[in-house]
């Protein structure tokens, strides 16, 4: 049994199918311990830490540093017992063996049975049907009322087959001017074709790209259909030209201000990870699930007040306390008086949940994340509050793992602590309502017949309308408000 064992990127469960490399904590030549962290892997949900699956010495490291790995490949090969000495050679196993004479006999066999072979022996390349060597040079269609030019006359087809030259035949020259129609017109880009006077493949846009950049078409090598070249060819070949030459003697021979704009200016960010996940499971509930949004401004004066209060005791003085606590709370105490909110739409059924498993939305480096409270409306206020503390700072420290950012039945999205006043929040997959929280702020307000400055602020609930009708969206919305006017008048009335 071989000492050194190789290791998979394993698994990470939730349908997880691969990972970005982030960081390698080990090296090769370094002595592991098991269990040992070796490598963070961000993944479409979580960026983990893999620990090792024996201990040893690293042998080698197969992944570099911000590579996509798909799950089952091999990471990284671990020694697991440096103490025996060096690695012995090892010699071919069987299918080493066998794939090594399987890459030797075609060319033995291919003499024998005229199959295969090089054009000396008079063999011929296999290929699958319908692919292979092209025996015909590539044709541009006519444009539509031009004459199609002459074509050369075809020589005649031999008895027997002969071999396919591996280019066409050049075409005799004409003794009379082709007419100006009989092909495809020069664009006027001002470049030459390439040499032998072929023409360029591309299009009257590409053409007109490349002039503004100061690309000549006749240095490309197309990678469009039929060697085309593409609109992608020409900035790589312009985005170069500004890296390794001179940006500003390129522009000043375009003479053009086009020619600062241009792939030179751009910035290209790999969708990956979270950003991935993040972009499908949006798409797929905007065009799935019918959105409502509604919107309730709030006087939060008595509430911005109670938190005060709930700062001063002495048993608080160490809790972070926030006007989310208490638009978590109220969120809570509604879903109790309208269980029908928290559920989820399975078809042919609705699925309406007596458990809270309540979602924060949390900007991070890496993305939207939205990890949940697990069971929230079990907890006490003081409960709930380190539950959001540890929620988040384990979220912008890039923690999280997958299991709590599954399950989510509710959210709520803190939009004001960026300033803004509410917006109208796309569900989450599952999930049936999502509460945008905006800033609060000191606005002029009506309170007791006079106009006076309070602490206000606009709620936005967006709701899947299959399950959550106008009047129940509108009902369970006004009982959030209700409790951030007085919570302390709520939580006596409600519990």
């Amino acid at each position: 049994m071989s000492r050194v064992k190789e290791f998979n990127l394993p698994d990470l469960g939730e349908g997880l199918t691969e990972g970005e490399i982030l960081s390698w904590l080990v090296k090769v030549g370094d002595t592991i311990e098991l269990n040992q962290p070796i490598v963070e892997v961000e993944t479409a949900k979580a960026a983990v830490e893999i620990p090792a699956k024996w201990a040893g010495r690293v042998q080698s490291i197969f992944q570099a540093e911000g590579a996509t790995v798909e799950v089952g490949t091999p990471i990284i090969a671990i020694d697991t017992d440096p103490t025996a000495g060096p690695l012995e050679t090892p010699e071919p196993t069987d299918d080493a063996a066998k794939a090594s004479s399987a890459a030797g006999e075609p060319a033995k066999g291919s003499a024998e049975s005229g199959q295969n072979g090089d054009a000396a022996s008079g063999g011929r390349t296999p290929v699958l049907v319908g692919y292979g060597p092209r025996t015909t040079a590539a044709k541009r269609r006519p444009r539509k009322g031009v004459a199609p030019a002459a074509p050369a006359q075809a020589a005649p087809v031999p008895a027997q087959p002969a071999p396919v030259p591996a280019q066409p035949a050049p075409v005799p020259a004409q003794t009379a001017p082709a007419p100006a129609a009989s092909g495809p017109r020069a664009t006027g880009n001002g470049h030459s074709g390439p040499a032998g006077g072929a023409r360029v493949l591309a299009k009257p846009p590409v053409r007109k790209l490349a002039k503004d950049l100061g690309v000549d078409l006749s240095t490309l090598i197309g990678s469009g259909p039929l060697g085309s070249i593409s609109r992608e060819d020409v900035r790589q070949a312009a985005s170069a030209t500004v890296t390794t030459a001179q940006p500003l003697a390129a522009a000043a021979a375009v003479g053009s201000p086009a020619a600062s704009v241009g792939a030179h200016r751009e910035q290209r960010i790999p969708v990956k990870g979270v950003r991935k996940l993040t972009a499908e499971n949006m798409s797929r509930s905007a065009f799935t699930a019918p959105h409502v949004t509604e919107f309730l401004t709030v006087d939060m004066t008595r509430a911005m007040k109670a938190l005060d209060r709930l700062r001063q005791r002495r048993e608080w003085r160490d809790v972070r306390v926030s006007p989310l606590l208490l638009v978590a709370k109220a969120v809570l105490l509604a879903v109790r008086r309208h269980p029908m909110v928290n559920s989820t739409w399975a078809g042919e059924e609705i699925v309406v949940k007596d458990y809270v498993n309540l979602g924060i939305a949390a900007a991070t480096e890496r993305g939207l994340i939205v990890p949940n409270v697990k069971d929230a409306g079990r907890l006490t206020l003081r409960e709930l509050a380190d539950s959001l503390t540890d929620l988040v700072q384990t979220a912008k420290a890039g923690k999280t793992s997958p299991a709590d950012m599954s399950g989510g039945t509710l959210t709520i999205t803190n939009v004001g602590v960026f300033g803004v006043d509410t917006g109208t929040p796309i569900l989450p997959p599952g999930e049936s309502a999502i509460l945008a929280f905006g800033a609060v702020r000191k606005m002029p307000w009506v309170h007791k017949g006079k106009v006076r400055p309070r602490q206000v602020t606009t709620l936005g609930l967006s709701f899947d309308h299959r399950i959550i009708d106008g009047e129940l969206g509108s009902r369970f919305l006004r009982d959030i408000g209700d409790f951030l006017a007085d919570p302390e008048a709520a939580l006596l009335a409600w519990t």
